[in-house]
């Protein structure tokens, strides 16, 4: 396979059959490169990210999908060594320009780790603590908010008579939830999320699909993940990432029944029918 071709820069946004873009960008992502000291993480990554729509980022371990991913709300930059070039925009802005305030940023644009990480306290205060840093004092709203955030993750039903327990005797789809929760009392416009079902049972798994699906009419979602058949239940688009000469390339993006049906490029297909 002719590693060229595969590095040619994907498509940037996503045409119809007749060829018009029908999916606003909520992210524009140009010539996106991403350095850890010497090693290149990620490489010429260009492409577009559409509004209220399951983005999935695809491809084997350390091919740089989560670097991708937290470049879209400015974690990448918190870790020391790091060096991103390039351009990230969202809805037309850049992200990465003086001025651009931090806390708010990611309270627009919220992520979700692959490990559960409740706060050590109870399950209110694990809602609460956000809402107060950002300024919400009063306990009508608080209270307001939490219960929508907890019914949106479709977890309020199964806590509610125990909202003032610890978070850590949840399980752990239900920790999980809570943390998309925690995620949502903030009411973000953009959903990221680092393989958020890889360390939870199926039923659980299933649960959180559910939830990513519900979500996806009031917000931008783009998901790491690698589970294929979990891609194929989710996504309307992939974005796929290899590793080549030692840095994370994108391979290739489009809608996803198109891509798993038809991939563009040989090394697509073969991840896609688990070859390789």
């Amino acid at each position: 396979m002719n590693d060229a071709a595969l590095l040619e820069r994907p498509p940037t946004d996503y045409p119809d059959s007749a060829g018009a873009v029908v999916c606003p960008p909520a992210f524009t992502v140009t010539d996106l490169c991403v350095r850890y000291g010497d090693k290149i993480a990620c490489e010429n990554v260009s492409l577009q990210i559409p509004q209220n729509q399951i983005t999935a980022v695809m491809g084997p371990s350390g091919c740089g999908k989560s670097t991708f991913l937290c470049c879209l709300n400015q974690m990448a930059t918190s870790n020391e060594g790091c060096l991103v070039q390039g351009n990230v925009c969202y809805k037309g802005q850049k992200i990465d320009v003086p001025g651009v305030e931090l806390t708010m940023l990611r309270r627009k644009i919220g992520m979700v780790f692959q490990k559960p990480n409740p706060f050590p306290f109870s399950i209110w205060r694990n809602l609460e603590l956000p809402l107060k840093r950002h300024g919400v004092r009063s306990r009508e709203k608080i209270a307001a908010r939490i219960e929508d955030a907890l019914r949106r993750a479709q977890l309020w039903d199964e806590v509610s008579d125990r909202l003032h327990g610890s978070a850590l005797k949840l399980s752990g789809g239900q920790q999980q939830r809570l943390c998309i929760a925690r995620a949502l009392v903030l009411e973000p416009e953009v959903l990221l999320l680092d393989e958020p079902c890889s360390a939870l049972d199926p039923i659980s798994s299933m649960k959180v699909e559910q939830l990513l699906l519900d979500l996806k009419a009031d917000h931008t979602i783009v998901i790491v993940t690698h589970n294929i058949g979990q891609a194929k239940r989710l996504a309307d688009f992939l974005a796929f990432f290899w590793t080549i000469e030692n840095r994370g390339v994108l391979v290739e993006t489009g809608r996803a029944r198109e891509t798993f049906a038809n991939p563009g490029k040989e090394l697509t297909a073969a991840f896609l029918a688990a070859e390789i």
